[in-house]
């Protein structure tokens, strides 16, 4: 690991510029901005870590496939990352332009820095590193996803048409952050997630409402009465079926979670919160680890202008977040059912690129490797985490594939993904280079 940590001191500067040169280059899948030239540049960014690079061809935007074969009897690695990212959003809103990397305070502003381009980078660097020092200790497949950012739709179906070409033995990842102390943090899953909408419509236009409040429906009110249904105030989710299928957390699982630390307090802080959602009386970070309902808007389609009127449609952009066990199909069929008994006429609406809950057990044979080693490269424990709370593609590899996943996260809290000034802290950046070789030499020892 030394001779990886003066590597890595050695090219600092050339690892910044290579970042700031892939944040350079636009790739909004939901918009299509910039997502050709760069599947291109990702194809010709794998071979400088040894690589041998194609396309795969999904029906949507390819993905990006690398591959290098390792000693005999080491373990066969999937490195999974994605090089799509959200679209910028008001630049009004942005100290620097989003596609311009700019560093600041010791952090690289750009939309992708820390979701995901700087986390993958970091992991090609750690494979750069090892084959530039030595050699590779694993054998190790890198998959880009281009659809990460709109649910990765045709990740697992394009993965099984990959399956036979690799005897691969687990799954590594890094995306989101760490912890929220701040700590060095292993993940072993996520939450899957289930976007919809749900429309109402009364008249085919607004009606005046002086000359027809009480004689039409209102939209507006059928829908709130409608949610009020599917979740109490008391925070539990009403949607009958929406659970089955769920898996408590184990044994191990469930001593993982205890023994993370938490600040509430100040964590609510950080976002501006002085409370927490209902229930009362569930901790921070078991809410963490069970399924949500959101309303994410609430809308007349007036584009916010205000007049006395009774609104023709009404609409409610919501998700679920789905734990081990629950399926999206099961979800989407239980709100179906609900809006049949409830609301008749109310419509539900699935935008796909649904996501399903990834599971992998702390006693699963790779964790505690894995676990030492980011330890280990951060010179402190590493936290285990038995999932994120938000939500990635990797059941298509865990469930899909068969795979066990374990997330190593290197971005910090404050990232910003998603949003304006979204930023990595470069300290992070290079320690996670070092971090995920070193990952892959104690791997190796396994052979």
């Amino acid at each position: 690991m030394r001779r990886i940590e003066s590597y890595v001191e050695q090219y600092r500067e050339r690892h910044e510029a290579e970042l700031a040169e892939w944040i350079g280059v636009p790739s909004v899948s939901a918009t299509g901005e910039g997502m050709a030239d760069a599947a291109g540049f990702a194809c010709a960014l794998l071979p400088r870590s040894g690589l041998k690079a194609r396309q795969v061809e999904t029906g949507g935007w390819p993905l990006v496939v690398g591959r290098a074969e390792g000693p005999a009897g080491a373990p066969h690695v999937v490195i999974y990352g994605h090089y799509d990212v959200q679209p910028a959003g008001p630049l009004a809103a942005w100290d620097s332009p989003p596609f311009e990397a700019a560093i600041r305070d010791g952090r690289m502003y750009g939309r992708g820095t820390g979701d995901n381009k700087g986390q993958h980078l970091a992991q090609l660097l750690a494979l750069r590193a090892l084959s530039e020092t030595g050699e590779l200790p694993c054998g190790v497949t890198v998959l880009l996803d281009g659809e990460e950012e709109i649910g990765s739709p045709n990740l697992e179906s394009a993965l099984a048409g990959l399956r036979d070409e690799w005897n691969a033995d687990l799954v590594l990842w890094s995306d989101g952050p760490v912890h929220d102390s701040g700590e060095p943090t292993v993940s072993l899953g996520v939450r899957g997630a289930v976007r919809f909408e749900i429309r109402v419509h009364g008249a085919p236009a607004a009606l005046h409402s002086g000359n027809w409040g009480g004689v039409g429906p209102n939209p507006a009110w059928e829908l709130v009465w409608l949610l009020s249904t599917m979740r109490s105030p008391e925070g539990e989710i009403l949607v009958k079926g929406i659970a089955d299928g769920m898996v408590p957390l184990s044994p191990s699982e469930r001593d993982a979670l205890d023994a993370l630390p938490v600040d509430v307090p100040a964590a609510l802080a950080e976002v501006g919160l002085d409370r927490m959602d209902v229930p009362e009386g569930v901790g921070f970070n078991d809410r963490l680890a069970l399924p949500t309902f959101s309303i994410n808007s609430l809308s007349c389609l007036d584009e916010g202008d205000h007049r006395t009127v009774i609104p023709a449609t009404a609409v409610a952009r919501c998700d679920i977040r789905t734990v081990g066990g629950q399926r999206a199909s099961t979800v989407i069929a239980a709100l179906r059912a609900h809006l049949a008994e409830h609301l008749p006429h109310a419509e539900l609406h699935v935008p796909g690129g649904l996501m399903e809950a990834s599971r992998t057990l702390p006693e699963s044979p790779y964790t505690q490797v894995i676990t030492d080693a980011v330890s280990a490269a951060a010179g402190r424990p590493a936290l285990l985490v038995p999932a994120m709370g938000g939500s990635l593609p990797i059941a298509a590899l865990s469930d899909g594939l068969g795979l066990p996943c374990y997330g190593i996260p290197l971005a910090n809290v404050d990232e910003h993904n998603h949003g304006p000034n979204e930023n990595f802290e470069l300290a992070r950046f290079h320690a996670g280079i070092t971090a995920a070789a070193n990952v892959l030499l104690e791997l190796g020892k396994l052979r």
